[in-house]
């Protein structure tokens, strides 16, 4: 009987692509910091570091799948507005920390669309259709009568009065502070609490984004920073003065 001699089967292994986010790219951003002529920098930019960001965008869309949750007109505008973001941030990156640039943008570009995929889950659920009364349910009309109600004037007085103790409180505190990293991380705080209003989101997540963004401190050194003002918080609201949860609302 004659034996069948097997196929001997080679597989090759697939050739990968060049890195579209490398070192080259990291010591471009580096070149781009530590250039001030404009003409240079914007050279740089275009050249070496904009198709690398492009591409980051374009992969954390698609893999997460954030063209689906975010209302925009179409993936070039949610690509765009990203890439701007990531350019507008070039400068808060630093190498010295020994951390990478592509980490560093990967994080900020994802915690962008993060936010952004949020606010416009939001807004949808915000979202009442004011063409037709009729064409309204009873819970959305309810909605809007309940809105458009101002609430009472005692309520608003003591939420005033509550804003300005904490204010007064932050301050305090502030006075109290004396490393450059705790001045930093207050003055943050401070920051974002003067401008809560204009906030698009305000879940822990973004909180800590606006915070290392405002003070300028990595993560551990917000942290280190916080435990030291936690302390005189404490302290502080043992005052009547500054008891700012104290009060009660009253009856709506």
């Amino acid at each position: 009987m004659m034996q069948v001699k097997k196929k001997r089967v080679i597989r090759r292994r697939k050739k990968r692509g060049k890195p579209y986010f490398d070192k080259n790219t990291h010591n471009a951003i580096v070149r781009y910091q530590d250039t001030e002529e404009v003409n240079v920098k914007n050279e740089i930019y275009v050249k070496e570091i904009l198709p690398a960001f492009d591409k980051l965008a374009e992969n954390l869309i698609f893999i997460h799948g954030f063209i689906k949750t975010i209302d925009t007109h179409s993936y070039e505008n949610l690509k765009s507005d990203c890439v701007s973001f990531l350019y507008e941030t070039l400068h808060k990156f630093d190498h010295t920390r020994g951390s990478k640039a592509f980490s560093y943008f990967n994080v900020v570009a994802k915690n962008w669309l993060i936010i952004q995929s949020k606010k416009s889950t939001k807004n949808k659920r915000r979202l009442v259709s004011l063409e037709s009364e009729y064409e309204s349910g009873t819970s959305e009309i309810d909605l809007l009568t309940y809105f458009s109600v101002d609430p009472k004037q005692d309520l608003r007085i003591l939420r005033a009065e509550s804003i300005e103790s904490l204010f007064s409180l932050m301050t305090t505190i502030r006075v109290r502070l004396n490393s450059e990293n705790e001045l930093a991380c207050m003055d943050a705080i401070i920051t974002l609490f003067s401008k809560v209003d204009e906030l698009d989101l305000l879940n822990k997540r973004a909180v800590f984004v606006y915070m290392r963004d405002l003070s300028g401190l990595n993560p551990k050194q917000l942290s280190v920073a916080m435990s030291s003002i936690r302390k005189h918080y404490r302290d502080l609201i043992k005052d009547d003065k500054f008891d700012i949860f104290s009060w009660e609302s009253p009856d709506v």
